[in-house]
């Protein structure tokens, strides 16, 4: 088993979280992937709060385990979302799209662990300044929304700029990609693009066969030219897309081209829809049950960790 101050800090067996995609994070997930020993996590998107506390409800009738809720920042309902979060005494919250640093003390009084997503090390550092108790330094490989650096030279870089434990995201599918993070000295790893084709995942059966048929070079980087890239596999909208930009469409009129084509996909528009994935979905090869998922990731883990130890640095 791996123990490492990311397992200690959340009271979870593995030093595993699932990642907080929007729509598809649903209590249902992350409550499979809590009761096996990782840690789930909530998407709460853009959704209001009605929404999340039925969801909260939900881990809770499938596990008495720690799990989380993923803010997005950015949200027209950011503050009622984090209102929920507090009342309900959520053990973690992680945020993306912005500084939580102006929620950092409510949130941590109550005992709340906050663990922000990064993608550049003047922002890690920060929000290290600003009490956060972890940080989730997510490479350009995720999907959905991206910034520039690879993971392979943002997690060292993060790691080696804070004291605080570090979890690697972005293009992490399987038990190499966490035995990879460790040795870059990451102390967990979040991983989205997988867990789209758990069993409990309510994307369409289209969506995950979409990612299952994947290969090395079919996901696509939309939307540089609005200042929002986003992560997708390739399909008839990304491309209608991509020539849209290239021929210089206003950022807004993009935008609006955009608008409402992940939830389709998410219902089976796989063709006219944003499929939202990391670069890894030619590492994920079925459908299972999230459990199955966290069993295979970290088994593959100890052992990759165990085999390489002896072979380079011998007895």
């Amino acid at each position: 088993m791996i123990a490492t101050r990311i397992t200690r800090l959340l009271g979870i067996q593995h030093p595993l979280l699932q990642g907080g995609m929007a729509w598809i994070a649903t209590g249902t997930l992350a409550g499979a992937v809590s009761e096996a020993g990782a840690l789930g996590i909530i998407a709460a998107g853009s959704a209001d709060a009605d929404w999340l506390q039925k969801e909260i409800a939900a881990v809770r009738k499938i596990t008495d385990k720690p799990f989380g809720v993923n803010v997005m920042l950015i949200s027209p309902y950011a503050e009622e979302i984090i209102e929920v979060v507090i009342q309900e005494k959520v053990p973690v919250v992680t945020t993306g799209a912005g500084n939580p640093g102006r929620y950092l003390t409510r949130l941590k009084e109550t005992g709340c662990k906050v663990i922000p997503v990064v993608a550049s090390v003047a922002l890690a550092r920060r929000l290290a300044r600003q009490g956060a108790d972890a940080l989730i330094a997510e490479g350009t490989e995720a999907g959905g929304h991206i910034g520039e650096t690879a993971t392979m030279c943002l997690v060292p870089m993060v790691v080696d700029a804070v004291e605080i434990p570090v979890i690697a995201a972005g293009g992490i599918a399987d038990g190499r990609g966490a035995a990879a993070a460790f040795a870059l000295g990451a102390e967990g790893v979040q991983m989205g693009t997988r867990f789209i084709c758990a069993l409990e995942s309510p994307a369409h059966a289209g969506y995950k066969e979409k990612v299952i048929n994947c290969r090395d070079r079919d996901t696509v980087v939309c939307g540089v030219s609005t200042g929002h890239p986003l992560r997708v596999v390739k399909n008839q909208f990304s491309r209608r897309y991509l020539d849209k930009e290239k021929e210089g469409l206003d950022p807004a009129q993009l935008e609006e081209m955009g608008a409402g084509k992940y939830p389709a996909a998410l219902k089976g528009e796989v063709e006219n829809g944003s499929i939202l994935s990391g670069q890894c979905a030619g590492l994920v090869g079925k459908v299972e049950p999230a459990a199955a998922i966290v069993q295979d990731v970290m088994e593959r883990a100890e052992k990759i960790l165990r085999e390489v130890g002896k072979e380079i640095c011998p007895e």
